[in-house]
């Protein structure tokens, strides 16, 4: 007697269909509604409903991100190809800000501890930390990546946040530091387009342009497995004492020096002529301009990347 193996298919319980090409998705933090970004609209759907509930939409040719705030749950925030970085109210069903930066903004993420602050991946190699009370400048600038930034998530603590970038690197950076802490790299791994944090933080988890999914250690120092109780003592002495000496340059630069490939350092030595230039340029057109004149007015980068703000 043979016996054959009552194998079930997968079936989708619900199916939402859409005119328009759906790029991005997110759940609410509490009630049974999700938001979806189309080429030109944001949709917010319920889960027992067909239609969706809301569309939002301001002048943009195509939305790349959405993403709901983790505690004003009616507050929608939104990236797309027109380089603005917009909010969406869904109490008043209409958009609230928004924000034109210089370049175009590729993903977004809110500061799960944090949830006035908000992070955007740009085309321009950086990432932009801005407060959602002031939009007419960044917060805080992050750099180190020498392509353009793809994708961010934040770890569960609001801590940090790691990036995926067309450089074929992933970074980690603090909240609050301009400079990335780790940066990780492969052999054949190629572009980065998706990353994110797993649920404790321990973790880092990635996919790149080369169809591998690949996962990280947050530290990479870290040791996995359990350890005895001598062990825990001496790795939290060996913590105490960089944190003690973190000061001192032979110890400050053994902390900051990672291995990255030749291509990146050569992009990196020409990305840094290529704003040495910029930025002499602007300080001879201050030097020679008008004291009456805008060119004669210093002008703060963090400034200087948002175009515009508009109510």
């Amino acid at each position: 007697m043979i016996c054959r193996s009552t194998r079930q298919e997968p079936a989708a319980l619900n199916t939402w269909l859409h005119s328009e090409t759906l790029t991005s998705i997110d759940h609410h933090w509490r009630d049974a509604h999700f938001a979806t970004a189309a080429d030109t609209r944001v949709l917010v759907w319920d889960h027992a409903r067909s239609n969706p509930l809301q569309s939002f939409s301001w002048g943009c040719d195509a939305i790349s991100c959405v993403r709901y705030n983790p505690a004003e749950c009616s507050l929608l925030a939104s990236t797309g190809s027109d380089r603005a970085v917009t909010l969406f109210d869904t109490r008043e069903g209409a958009a609230m800000r928004k924000a034109v930066l210089v370049m175009r903004s590729n993903a977004l993420a809110w500061n799960p501890q944090e949830p006035l602050n908000f992070t955007v991946a740009s085309e321009d190699h950086n990432l932009y930390t801005f407060d959602l009370r002031k939009l007419d400048q960044a917060k805080l600038i992050h750099k180190d990546h020498v392509g353009a930034v793809m994708d961010l998530a934040f770890s569960p603590t609001g801590q940090e946040f790691v990036t995926g970038s067309y450089d074929r690197t992933v970074r980690i950076f603090g909240h609050r530091e301009g400079r990335s802490r780790e940066v990780y790299h492969t052999k054949r791994m190629q572009r980065v387009f998706c990353v994110n944090f797993s649920g404790d933080g321990r973790f880092v988890l990635t996919g790149s342009d080369d169809t591998n999914l690949r996962i990280w250690k947050a530290e990479a120092s870290r040791q996995l497995g359990v350890k005895v109780p001598r062990a825990e003592k001496k790795l939290e002495y060996e913590e105490a004492l960089k944190k003690r000496y973190q000061h001192m340059p032979e110890v400050r630069r053994i902390a900051k020096h990672r291995h990255v490939p030749k291509a990146i350092m050569k992009a990196r030595e020409t990305l840094h002529m290529q704003q040495e230039s910029q930025r002499r340029k602007a300080q001879n057109r201050r030097k020679h301009a008008r004291k009456d004149s805008e060119d004669s007015k210093f002008v703060p980068e963090r400034k200087h990347k948002v175009v515009a703000e508009i109510s």
